[in-house]
């Protein structure tokens, strides 16, 4: 099989704009597929055309009847699989890569002419990616293909193979090359064949699953920082409505509601004695 350094090295590339999710569906796809593909399943799959055989001497038969059986080598399909998931991935890592760059260079050009400009709004402070705006859309959007395309290759395999269990023999039914009442067939290594197809598409599985965690991992994550936006302004509101050195009360038309020194109060006790004795000196 060929080299897959090229992608794994693209796909290196993306686990520092990926979530904790996504770097988990990173390991699945190098450990569980590519390298698994690569050391043992390419080996197993390495004599299916070498060691089928027919029980017919009818030239073409036995040709026939393994394309007839295969249309396409397992191998194959899972190598085709892993490149189409894998597509979506490096579509949103070439999008981020363009907005970060256009980020950077909208900064530096305002440097240069002297403008106060904001913090870099997909960077933080240690140059790390955040998933947020249209990276956010961008990622969803990536992880929605990349669940869509396990699915239909998944169902994909069911249709073109049909059974996931590989039979030792079958029946050949076609007629033409072979004769009318078809051939006995054989294939080797059945059982090391079916226990790489489950384990295939349990993997498969494994990734859609991973795919849906991390799309409810984002909206949360999106719907706490909204929330905490939202009672951080109304907080901002409140304190420019209500300081904190002046407690104001509209029930008492505005006025403060502290209470008054003791000074004030002894003063009008003062006062009350003073109309007190006024009165009484009218009255004598």
């Amino acid at each position: 099989m060929g080299d897959w350094s090229y992608l794994s090295t693209l796909l290196h590339k993306v686990q520092s704009h990926s979530t904790v999710v996504g770097k988990i569906w990173m390991s699945v796809l190098f450990l569980f597929r590519i390298f698994v593909l690569g050391a043992a399943a390419d080996k197993v799959w390495d004599d299916e055309v070498s060691e089928f055989k027919c029980d017919s001497l009818e030239p073409g038969c036995e040709h026939g009847c393994y394309n007839w059986r295969f249309p396409i080598s397992y191998v194959h399909y899972w190598v085709l699989q892993i490149t189409f998931v894998s597509t979506p991935t490096l579509f949103y890592l070439g999008h981020a890569v363009h907005i970060i760059h256009k980020e950077k260079r909208m900064i530096a050009q305002g440097n240069t002419d002297g403008n106060i400009l904001k913090r870099p709004k997909y960077t933080d402070d240690r140059g790390k990616v955040r998933i947020k705006g249209i990276l956010f859309c961008t990622y969803i959007t990536q992880l929605f293909f990349k669940i869509i395309l396990e699915v239909g290759f998944s169902v994909g395999q069911f249709y073109i193979f049909g059974n996931i269990f590989m039979e030792s023999y079958f029946h050949c039914n076609i007629s033409t090359p072979c004769a009318h009442i078809g051939a006995h067939c054989y294939i080797s290594r059945s059982t090391e064949k079916t226990i790489f197809i489950f384990f295939m598409l349990v993997v498969s599985g494994i990734s859609v699953l991973l795919n849906i965690i991390e799309i409810i991992y984002l909206l949360c994550k999106k719907r706490r920082g909204s929330r905490k936006r939202f009672l951080a302004q109304q907080h901002v509101i409140n304190s420019h409505e209500f300081p904190s050195n002046e407690p104001v009360s509209s029930q008492y038309g505005g006025f403060s509601l502290f209470p008054l020194p003791a000074q004030h109060v002894t003063g009008l006790c003062s006062d009350e004695k003073h109309i007190d004795c006024i009165s009484k000196e009218k009255d004598t």
